[in-house]
């Protein structure tokens, strides 16, 4: 099958997802176009029946801000009549959907593609659900031929947000297996030998609450040696290292941006502590625990699906440092007990959010839209 995929390109959960989902399909026989501003994040190095196109937007003195979403749409259109595109795959409602719907209604009717968004979460409930794009998202996802989303619980906030007169389908995230795993990296270089090692993976807006990471690694830090690593950027990074320096322990913390190869650093971790106030889905739990690394994250939202709570990790209610913190230390403190839930948070990866059994989703999705066997869409 030949299938577009948008996405945003960056670090964030969506792009990572849309860039793995057209890696997997690639190595599955289909071909595969990006169309972004740049290359994906995580789209490195060169993939046979991959190709990645820029979006060129015009810069002109009538425009404040050049207009990305009509030159992403042309660009879609041009795509699709030149190399015969079956299915577009847009990820993130907006602009994403929009520019697709636009791009699709553009083309002669005999060679128009079908239409796929999937829903990743800030999409519906941040953005769609402010006014100013409210009926534009509804619109959206009421005129494409499938919409899917990264949990139950985020295809229920859709239904009740929009109040949608077409189904919302849940496909969950899902990792490359054999790319996670717990076979443990050098770890001298993130902290001194007695230490124990607490980890936090984000993009660092708002909702993630990485000052609450800083005020839970501060009471781990008053009862265990440990050293806390921040991977990723973001607005609230000045705030946590403000945080951090408050609490008098800034020489405790070590920031390392956006990590290419995340795989490597995951397993050097005792913990993975994501404190958000709430995921749509939680794909740093799930590399977490695919790396037999125990989680303490939030009670809310979708990583309720994802993590077992007192099984492969601790949920708390958010804000509750508190919490938070003494989970930690019960863990730190007692390796058996942590052991016991990397290895149970392995299993479940395995079992529920596999890349075979997610992308095989998608596939069946795909053939069904575009009317072809399942057999007949890897040509």
């Amino acid at each position: 099958m030949r299938i577009g995929i948008t996405c945003h390109p960056s670090a964030g959960g969506s792009g990572i997802l849309a860039t793995e989902l057209g890696i997997a399909l690639a190595e599955r026989g289909h071909t595969v176009h990006f169309v972004t501003y740049e290359q994906p994040f995580r789209l490195q190095g060169f993939h046979d029946r991959i190709v990645c196109h820029s979006v060129d937007t015009v810069t002109y003195p009538l425009f404040r801000n050049p207009p990305y979403s009509l030159a992403l749409a042309t660009k879609i259109c041009e795509i699709a009549l030149e190399h015969g595109i079956e299915l577009w795959h847009a990820h993130y409602a907006i602009p994403h959907a929009v520019c697709a719907i636009l791009a699709r209604d553009m083309l002669p009717a005999e060679r128009r593609f079908k239409l796929v968004t999937t829903l990743h979460g800030t999409d519906i409930t941040l953005v769609g659900s402010d006014p100013s794009f409210y009926r534009i998202t509804r619109f959206a996802m009421e005129s494409i031929d499938a919409v899917t989303a990264v949990s139950e619980w985020l295809s229920e906030e859709t239904r009740r947000e929009f109040h949608l007169n077409v189904p919302v389908r849940t496909i969950y995230n899902f990792l490359n297996l054999e790319k996670f795993s717990a076979s443990r990296t050098e770890r001298c270089k993130l902290a001194e030998k007695e230490e124990k090692i607490i980890m936090h993976i984000s993009n660092f807006r708002p909702v993630k609450r990485v000052t609450d990471v800083i005020r839970v690694f501060k009471k781990i830090s008053d009862r265990v040696p440990a050293r806390l690593v921040m991977v990723g950027d973001g607005p609230e990074r000045m705030s946590a290292a403000g945080v951090a320096k408050q609490l008098g322990i800034a020489d405790k913390v070590k920031y390392l941006g956006n990590y290419e190869n995340i795989e490597a650093l995951i397993p050097c971790a005792d913990i993975i502590i994501q404190p958000s106030e709430h995921e749509s889905f939680g794909l740093v739990p799930l590399e977490a625990m695919a790396c037999e690394v125990p989680v303490i994250g939030t009670d809310s939202g979708g990583v309720r699906e994802v993590v077992e709570n007192g099984v492969t990790g601790y949920l708390c209610e958010v804000g509750d440092t508190e919490a938070m913190a003494n989970r930690a230390i019960e863990l730190l403190t007692n390796p058996a007990l942590a052991c016991e839930m990397g290895r149970r948070g392995r299993e479940r990866a395995v079992k529920c959010f596999g890349q075979g059994t997610i992308v095989g989703q998608y596939e069946s999705l795909y053939a069904e839209l575009v009317g072809a066997p399942l057999e007949a869409a890897h040509t």
